[in-house]
C-alpha cells in the first residue's frame, strides 16, 4: 500500500507527464515553487516558476513526446517536505531512441499545495 509521499510524488508525476506531452509551459511551470531552483538537460541553473517556463520553451518542438517515470523512490522529510528519486525516460520523436536519465525532486508544501523546490536531472552514465 503506497504511503502519502508515494502518492504525493505520483500525483505530481502525472501531471508534469501530461504538461510535458504538450510541451506545456504555463502548465509544467506551475508545478515548481516560487524559488526552485532546476538543472534540465543544459548547464543552465533555471531560478524560479519564470525560469522554468523558459527552459520549457526553450525545447525543440516535438511531434509527440512523452516521458514515463520509473523505479520511483519518494520519502516523506518532514510534514512539508517529500524527497522523490527516479528515472526519467523520455522519447521525442517517432523512431529516435529514448533518453533516460536519473531524476530528483524536493517537493514542498507551498501555499496549501505541494510544488517542485528543486529539480536535478543527470546521465545515467557513470562519469567516473
Amino acid at each position: 500500500m503506497p504511503d502519502e509521499s508515494d502518492e504525493i510524488a505520483s500525483a505530481i508525476i502525472a501531471r508534469w507527464s501530461a504538461g510535458f506531452s504538450r510541451l506545456d509551459a504555463n502548465a509544467l511551470s506551475a508545478l515548481y515553487s516560487k524559488s526552485a531552483f532546476f538543472f534540465g538537460s543544459n548547464p543552465t541553473l533555471y531560478r524560479g516558476r519564470d525560469g522554468v517556463k523558459a527552459y520549457f520553451d526553450g525545447l525543440p518542438r516535438w511531434h509527440a513526446p512523452r516521458v514515463q517515470f520509473s523505479d520511483v523512490r519518494a520519502e516523506r522529510v518532514n510534514a512539508d517536505l517529500v524527497n522523490m528519486a527516479g528515472i526519467a525516460s523520455f522519447v521525442l520523436d517517432g523512431d529516435a531512441p529514448s533518453l533516460a536519465v536519473k531524476i530528483t525532486w524536493v517537493i514542498a508544501r507551498e501555499d496549501g499545495d505541494w510544488k517542485i523546490v528543486c529539480h536535478h536531472v543527470s546521465s545515467q552514465t557513470p562519469l567516473i
